[in-house]
């Protein structure tokens, strides 16, 4: 009888424990260490305190809306022109350019010899004005001398008279005894009324040298104008001879000097620009930024030709109207597509005192301006 063979059972499986190992892994690779939680906290921490100080540069949300800034801000001052008021030949030119100057200091000087020609002209005419009024005050004395010659003559003739009226009564009384004649009466009568005539006469004179007085008067009112006249010419005289130096009307700094040595310049002809030391910045924001903007409020300026260095001031007050109501030609889109542009309202902001980056402003500088509007302001 013949054994059938029977299969062999197969291999038990593995186990992990007996498993055969595999290959072992390469050598010099890296694996980053596991970092503690302290570690990554404080990483966030640093990039959200980045990203709150970016927000915050920026005035973006949620710091927007306490700071408004604008790059539209420029330094703004008073530029005063130099003009003379007469006209000549110019001899002395004292003022350099970009020169820091004194009130009352001379720039120029104009020829000055026929200004002051015109001047001794005035003042002869003056002198020739004031003696035809002394002679008019003369002849008013001397006809007041004649007004009481005259009254003393009428007295004189009064007295006359009263004297031949008593010889006229006498000779009434006389006639009528025989005691004169009747000639001799008629020539008292014809003595008496020529004393009457002569009372007439004084008097008529009297009255002749009164008007006398009064043409005198009125006279004098027209010497005594004429006399102001000359005063008032030659007053015009002498400030145009003053006009010949042209000087300061402020302290300031001089610009470019245009005029030159020999040059005929008249009244109102350029000769240089004065620059006083007075500073503020014209800001020109958006409209929708001036929202809560009001006089007073603190601002901070950084300058561009300073190295961004900061200048203090404060709000002085803001445009009437936006820059566009001011510009020559006005912008009309009544016709085709509209398109809606913020308009720029101009604020003026004043420089703090006593800053020594403010005496480095110059008109005409970019600034890039802050307001601080979480103030209330006045």
């Amino acid at each position: 009888m013949t054994d059938i063979a029977t299969p062999a059972a197969p291999p038990p499986a593995p186990t992990p424990a007996t498993a055969a190992p595999g290959p072992p892994p390469p050598q010099g690779l890296w694996r980053p260490s596991r970092r503690r939680p302290w570690v990554i906290a404080a990483i966030v921490g640093l990039t959200v305190a980045a990203v709150l100080a970016i927000l915050a540069a920026w005035g973006l949300p949620p710091f927007a809306g306490g700071v408004v800034a604008t790059e539209n801000a420029y330094v703004r001052g008073r530029t005063t022109v130099i003009a003379p008021q007469v006209s000549g030949y110019v001899i002395q030119v004292a003022a350099r350019d970009y020169q820091v100057v004194r009130q009352g200091e001379v720039l120029a000087r104009i020829d000055d010899r026929i200004y002051a020609a015109r001047v001794a002209q005035a003042r002869a005419n003056l002198a020739a004005q004031e003696a035809a009024l002394a002679n008019s005050q003369q002849a008013h004395a001397a006809r007041a001398a004649g007004l009481q010659g005259q009254s003393a003559g009428v007295a004189n003739a009064q007295a006359q008279l009263l004297r031949a009226k008593a010889d006229m009564a006498r000779a009434d009384d006389l006639v009528r005894d025989g005691s004169i004649s009747v000639r001799e009466r008629d020539q008292t009568l014809a003595a008496l009324r020529q004393a009457e005539a002569q009372v007439r006469q004084a008097q008529a004179s009297s009255e002749v040298a009164r008007q006398d007085i009064r043409t005198v008067d009125v006279g004098r009112g027209g010497l005594e104008a004429q006399v102001e006249a000359a005063r008032a010419q030659l007053r015009l005289a002498q400030i145009d001879l003053d006009n010949t130096t042209v000087r300061a009307p402020e302290p300031g700094q001089v610009g470019e000097v245009g005029v030159r040595l020999g040059q005929y310049v008249t009244n109102g002809t350029q000769l240089l620009s004065l620059v006083p030391s007075d500073r503020w910045v014209i800001a020109n924001y958006k409209e929708a930024q001036t929202r809560r903007i009001r006089p007073g409020q603190p601002a901070v300026l950084m300058v561009d030709a300073l190295g961004g260095a900061k200048v203090t001031g404060h709000v002085e007050r803001l445009s009437p109207a936006a820059g566009s109501e001011f510009a020559v030609l006005k912008p009309d889109n009544a016709t085709g597509n509209f398109v809606k542009v913020p308009q720029r309202i101009g604020v003026r902001i004043a420089i703090d005192p006593g800053q020594a980056a403010a005496d480095r402003l110059r008109p005409g500088m970019s600034v890039e301006a802050r307001v601080d509007t979480r103030q209330a302001g006045r």
